[in-house]
């Protein structure tokens, strides 16, 4: 058979007719290098700056004040709250709220004034090693600063070092990579391997024809989704569970909370997940579209969520954008259960998050949902 130019360029203008007919894939083909590209290009960075910072000042002498402006202006460290006592540096540093805390003695501007070695407490949230590693060494930087300018500015050079810094890397002193990654490696495979399998649910029933029989069916569409999602969950809670295991006896990642605490809070985020992977089968028409919106969601949740970099070292447009993904909040809670050992009070505010996601996204899919043939 000869080869004929005629057929191949009818087969080519079909096919450019189908894709032209499929507008989700024509969306997905065009979006795709564009959002990875933009997303890798502003997401993908370890330079963090503009740390979040508590401060205890027991001395509020012209010296400590002249300490904290180094480390304002070192563009380092924003000093976004003060505190009165330990507990306010305990609480804003546990609760999320600051990656760093700066403590001085009273005797701070004293000891300088005499001559004598002034001690600087720094506290570090070390649950983040590439985040703990930058407040270090910039925390070193500027107290090395202000040392030469105390000597310089001192009639006496022989005066020993001014500044002592005492660091404390609090929840993983070590500053364990693994301690870092793996609870958040949970919450990665606990959406992929959910949003998966959902989003073929729906979709699966109108390829292979049994859609017919729930059409007939007196069920109504809220039970069909809830009895659609109960099963994934059952087996997502069963994942969680062997991912758990696996984190404490084969990787040696010490739990520091409540195990129950952190499986109910699984328990509301599969739900959340799971809503996605359904929202996306009622809208997809056929697996193959339906694979392709999920990965199309499961990237921006990788990069944006804190898993793989730090959310500080992102521009905050694009911590805004992070912020409407529900893996965010579930990192967040396994790194503040397992690393931390946070409590319900600490983590009210992703839990009120979470529940509101799921009942969206759920409510949402039920609304998209006909019970007909397309």
């Amino acid at each position: 058979m000869n080869f004929n130019v005629k057929r191949v360029l009818a087969v080519i203008r079909k096919e450019f007719y189908q894709i032209k007919r499929d507008k989700r894939t024509i969306a997905i083909i065009l979006l795709m290098p564009i959002m990875e590209l933009l997303l890798f290009g502003y997401a993908a960075s370890t330079s963090v700056d503009h740390i979040s910072t508590v401060v205890f000042n027991n001395d509020m002498g012209r010296e400590s004040q002249e300490l904290l402006d180094g480390f304002t202006n070192s563009q380092y460290f924003d000093i976004d709250y003060i505190a009165y006592s330990m507990d306010d540096v305990h609480h804003y540093i546990d609760d999320g709220y600051s990656k760093a805390g700066i403590v001085i003695p009273p005797e701070f501007s004293e000891n300088i004034k005499s001559g004598k070695t002034a001690q600087i407490q720094l506290v570090v949230d070390g649950s983040d090693p590439t985040s703990a590693q930058t407040i270090l060494s910039s925390a070193g930087g500027v107290a090395q600063a202000m040392s030469v300018e105390i000597i310089g500015d001192n009639a006496i050079k022989t005066m020993p070092q001014p500044l002592d810094l005492r660091s404390r890397v609090w929840y993983n002193p070590d500053m364990s990579s693994i301690n870092f990654n793996v609870p958040g490696l949970i919450g990665v495979i606990l959406q992929t391997v959910t949003l998966m399998l959902t989003s073929f649910s729906i979709v699966r029933e109108r390829e292979k024809g049994t859609m017919e029989q729930l059409i007939v069916t007196p069920i109504s569409k809220m039970e069909l989704m809830v009895g659609k999602i109960i099963p994934y969950v059952i087996i997502g809670f069963i994942d969680i569970i062997l991912a758990l295991a696996l984190s404490v006896f084969w990787f040696k990642v010490p739990v520091a909370g409540s195990i129950g605490l952190l499986l109910f809070f699984s328990v509301i985020f599969l739900f959340s997940a799971l809503g996605v992977g359904l929202l996306i089968s009622t809208i997809s028409k056929s697996q193959l579209q339906a694979m392709q919106l999920s990965m199309f969601m499961i990237m921006p949740n990788i990069l944006l969520s804190g898993y793989m970099f730090p959310r500080e070292a992102m521009p905050k447009v694009i911590q805004t954008i992070s912020n409407i993904f529900p893996l965010t909040y579930f990192i967040k809670v396994l790194r503040g259960i397992i690393l931390k050992g946070n409590g319900f009070s600490s983590l009210k505010n992703e839990f009120i998050i979470l529940v509101i996601f799921g009942i969206a996204v759920l409510a949402m899919a039920t609304f998209k949902f006909k019970k007909k043939i397309y």
